[in-house]
């Protein structure tokens, strides 16, 4: 298993998307350090961390291993943060693993409908999925699927995206089905612990699901940040960083 860690005081697992890596929190890091012991681990199977058989790429499995990597840092009770498929992860844990999880921060997680899972299941929506070409030309259909996800003319979150992307082989399309299998609604019924739901305006696949979240958790506090999209943790490290800090602060 591969991660990153800035600071020390109480710990903050970061889990990130499909198909991204840590890299994803590399610029919110510095900010969380200032005052806790900020982790961000790749997910099996992508980034640097070693994959699963792929009968065990399941979001239980990979929940799994996110209680073994406290376990081997030592760490008894952490704060969890996860975007997108990361807080579907982050979801599994506090609810299987409760004694673990101090607080869990959902940023625009999906909580799909079973239709909307089904399509994902089926193959009727696809992303990020692309056939290799000995010419190279996958790498630019990659970079096309997701621009329109990414705010204009910023080509550095796209490379680090594709790189991400190329290095998580198949898992980078199979990761969103890996979500759909999940039962989301059963997990966030079993969810005790202080929840905060981050959802991001410009965010057209997970903004939906906030109010699904809302009317699941009804406890759960709510930040918003305006014109955040996809990438909305290495988009808005800042933004992002201080709702959660807040949210943290407040417990």
């Amino acid at each position: 298993m591969h991660y990153a860690s800035a600071g020390d005081g109480e710990a903050v697992l970061l889990l990130h998307q499909t198909p991204r890596s840590w890299d994803e929190y590399r610029d919110v890091l510095p900010f969380l350090g200032r005052t806790r012991r900020a982790i961000a681990m790749d997910t099996v199977g992508f980034g640097d961390s070693t994959p699963l058989p792929s009968e065990r790429n399941t979001i239980e499995d990979w929940a799994e291993v996110v209680v073994a990597l406290l376990d081997e840092l030592g760490v008894d009770q952490a704060h969890l943060v996860g975007h997108h498929t990361g807080g579907v992860i982050a979801a599994r844990v506090a609810a299987s693993a409760p004694e673990r999880v101090h607080s869990v921060v959902l940023s625009s997680a999906p909580f799909d409908t079973p239709q909307e899972r089904a399509a994902w299941i089926n193959g009727e929506v696809d992303v990020d999925e692309v056939e290799r070409s000995p010419d190279g030309s996958h790498v630019l259909e990659l970079w096309r699927i997701r621009a329109g996800f990414y705010p204009e003319g910023n080509t550095d979150l796209l490379e680090r995206f594709t790189i991400d992307a190329l290095k998580a082989g198949e898992l980078a399309s199979e990761g969103h089905k890996i979500v759909a299998r999940f039962d989301v609604p059963e997990a966030a019924s079993r969810i005790r612990c202080p929840v905060l739901l981050i959802g991001a305006t410009d965010d057209p696949y997970a903004y939906p699901s906030l109010p699904r979240w809302r009317e699941a958790l009804p406890q759960a506090e709510v930040a918003v940040i305006e014109g955040g999209m996809v990438p909305l943790p290495d988009q808005l490290p800042a933004e992002f960083a201080t709702a959660v800090e807040r949210f943290f602060d407040g417990l």
